[in-house]
């Protein structure tokens, strides 16, 4: 058996869940079992998983459980797998699912591979998948020979496919061991259109903006696209923009459909969390910046000009 490990905010699923359960669907039809879902603390419809290809949906709706904690969920995990006799164990390669995955591999004694972005295969008789490596310039192919697998999976690796219906919803209690962690605050992110790993459309920048005075334009164009905002690391470092916009090796990696970065040079660590993106626009005034080599389209002009035109012209074709 697969068992996904779906993530709720605030009682709400988010799309990574839907795309986690729809990788474990497909990881269920490629071995030839079911997919099952676990869902930990609040969710408003966890039956709703089974559209995606949850067979059935095991629900630890324990109030001890609201906050995550990556020693207790291991254990709730690890023992619904063992309840449920699964192998393969899936989460998000989110910050959550980061923390969760050694641990699990360790707890069953399993293969493990972070990060995976493409689908499994059964080669030579071995469970194969595959992941990015070297800051995205190659693609590293694993063969896990263990019984049993954890996998995390980065963001917009595939599309939520919607296949089924609602699922049965099974209440489990686990045990859950006492926690460590005391929560003494909670700070929640407003205004993004989606988190930096889940959006679809990125629009970032970079010191070339001059300052934080001028970032309204940047702004502007995402609310027109819908997208979500991100910046460089010196704009981060310099408190320009907050530090959860920050992408590149040492923020946030991420696969948009389109990522259009303004004002950024293009340094290797910046590429090396932005280069999976499927579309990559780059504007710029400095023509040897090393971005242009990365980049889908370039733009090669002040982005003080560029970037209101751009969003006056998407209104316009919206409008």
């Amino acid at each position: 058996m697969v068992l996904v490990f779906a993530e709720s905010k605030n009682g709400q699923f988010k799309k990574a869940a839907f795309e986690a359960v729809t990788y474990g669907k497909k990881t269920a039809d490629a071995l030839g079992v079911e997919c099952h879902a676990i869902v930990i603390g609040n969710a408003d419809n966890p039956a709703q998983l089974g559209q995606y290809g949850a067979a059935k949906v095991h629900h630890l709706n324990n109030s001890s459980l609201e906050n995550f904690d990556s020693q207790t969920y291991t254990g709730c995990i690890t023992g619904a797998a063992e309840r449920m006799g699964a192998t393969t164990i899936i989460v998000n390669h989110s910050a959550s699912g980061k923390s969760l995955v050694g641990r699990l591999a360790v707890k069953m004694n399993a293969g493990s591979v972070a990060g995976v972005n493409h689908l499994p295969e059964m080669k030579d008789g071995a469970f194969t998948v595959k992941k990015n490596v070297f800051s995205g310039k190659a693609i590293a192919e694993y063969k896990i020979t263990s019984p049993n697998r954890v996998l995390s999976l980065m963001g917009n690796t595939l599309k939520p496919e919607v296949t089924g219906s609602d699922a049965e919803v099974i209440v489990v209690d686990i045990p859950a061991s006492d926690s460590n962690l005391e929560v003494i605050s909670t700070d929640l992110q407003k205004g993004t259109v989606a988190p930096l790993p889940e959006a679809e459309l990125v629009v970032s920048a970079g010191r070339g903006m001059k300052g934080p005075e001028n970032w309204g334009i940047i702004e502007d164009l995402a609310e027109v696209l819908g997208a979500t905002t991100a910046c460089s690391r010196p704009v981060a470092d310099t408190g320009w923009r907050p530090h959860h916009e920050h992408v590149g090796q040492t923020g946030v990696a991420i696969r948009p459909n389109l990522y259009i970065a303004a004002g950024i040079s293009g340094a290797i660590q910046h590429l090396a969390g932005v280069n999976s993106s499927k579309c990559i626009v780059v504007i710029n005034k400095d023509a040897e910046a090393p971005f242009f080599k990365a980049a889908t389209y370039g733009v090669c002009a002040d982005l003080f000009d560029v970037v209101p035109r751009l969003t006056e012209a998407i209104k316009k074709v919206k409008g």
